[in-house]
């Protein structure tokens, strides 16, 4: 009776206001049909359809996680290897050549050995089991050393210190370069700055 119908406003909407590039072109949903849409229930009645939906995130999660682990973006690495010291350590230990990446090939070989039953074979597997294991270990530890200098250096005597650095770094060492997650950024040679 007073003012206009609503097939007036209907029929002047699309008039009054076009589409425009960029906009929302849409009217601003009411603040309880939003709410009513997010509503769920405390216990869930479909357990089979809500397993189905947890898998699915935790896959897409997984997902996410290892193509940040394959390109190095820093977002979406775990908390372990996020931060500028954990990429700095990485491309330390990454440009270097480490005799404990190569331990797995000659444990290999080691094993290989240890079949053929003769004393004086078997004698110089233990020995080169004991020897590649022990240079190694003191590679891995001079490593750590000039790394936690450059650390210190770069990221201050905290960082260089934190909990946890010395294992990541040795860890990273220990595999073959191949292998290591996340992936190697840097060529042989090209030391961080």
């Amino acid at each position: 009776m007073f003012g206009r119908g609503k097939t007036t406003n209907e029929q002047l909407g699309d008039e009054l206001h076009p589409q425009r590039e960029g906009a929302k072109n849409r009217p601003t949903p009411k603040r309880r049909d939003q709410e009513a849409a997010r509503r769920q229930p405390l216990v869930v009645t479909d357990r089979k359809r809500a397993k189905q939906l947890d898998r699915q995130r935790r896959n897409e999660q997984m997902a996410r996680t290892r193509q940040a682990m394959i390109s190095g973006d820093d977002a979406g690495l775990p908390p372990r290897d996020k931060g500028p010291v954990r990429r700095y350590m990485r491309d330390h230990i990454d440009a270097r050549r480490n005799l404990a990446e190569f331990m797995l090939p000659v444990m290999l070989i080691v094993l290989a050995l240890s079949f053929l039953r003769t004393n004086e074979i078997l004698f110089f597997v233990t020995l080169m089991t004991y020897g590649v294991l022990l240079a190694a270990v003191l590679d891995t530890v001079f490593m750590w050393r000039g790394l936690r200098k450059k650390l210190t250096a770069k990221f201050g005597e905290e960082a260089a210190r934190a909990k946890g650095n010395a294992m990541y770094a040795a860890m990273r060492a220990f595999q073959l370069r191949r292998s290591r997650m996340p992936r190697a950024m840097v060529k042989r040679g090209e030391y961080p700055s």
